[in-house]
Order: C-alpha cells, then sequence, then structure tokens
C-alpha cells in the first residue's frame, strides 16, 4: 500500500480555503478521508496536463475541492502537492 503524504504547501492552501471559506474545524479528517483511496489505489486519480503534466487530482469531501497529487512508484509514497478550489479561475482545473 502506498504512503499518502500531505505536503506542506498542500496543509497552507487548505488552512486557507478554511480561512476564506468558513469551512468547519472536520474538514482536515474529511479530506485525510478522502485521500485514503489513493494508499491501494495511486493511480486513481486523472491525469493532469500543461503546467501540471505529472500530477493527477481525485475530487476532496466537497465537489468544488481539488486534491492534487504525485505519484512517487519507486517510494511508493503519494504526495499530495497542492489543493485547489475547482472553481476559482486559478484552479489546475479552470481550462477544462
Amino acid at each position: 500500500m502506498a504512503r499518502v503524504i500531505v505536503t506542506p504547501r498542500a496543509v497552507t492552501d487548505l488552512h486557507a480555503l478554511v480561512d476564506n471559506l468558513g469551512l468547519p474545524d472536520t474538514t482536515f479528517q474529511r479530506v485525510q478521508r478522502s485521500l485514503r483511496m489513493l494508499e491501494r489505489f495511486p493511480r486513481a486519480g486523472r491525469a493532469l496536463t500543461g503546467r501540471w503534466q505529472g500530477t493527477r487530482f481525485v475530487i476532496g469531501p466537497w465537489p468544488w475541492m481539488i486534491l492534487v497529487y504525485v505519484h512517487d512508484a519507486d517510494d511508493d509514497c503519494v504526495y499530495v502537492v497542492a489543493v485547489h478550489d475547482g472553481r476559482s479561475s486559478a484552479s489546475v482545473t479552470a481550462w477544462r
């Protein structure tokens, strides 16, 4: 099973979303539950292209929350590198 590691950048992104959107105190636990499937299926998310090529994403606990990650097969680790609000024009999925 792959180990899921949330990078400091992703934690900062998540804190900003919690603060700016007034998300509940349970947000971090909800995100953790959303990431559990990546332990068994690290390539489950859709691959991104363009400047985000090499990363994948899954939807978080809310349908607008994008969890961006990289799977390192050699280390068998999933690194969550960013958390975005998919409704934002700056989101990794905005081009879709």
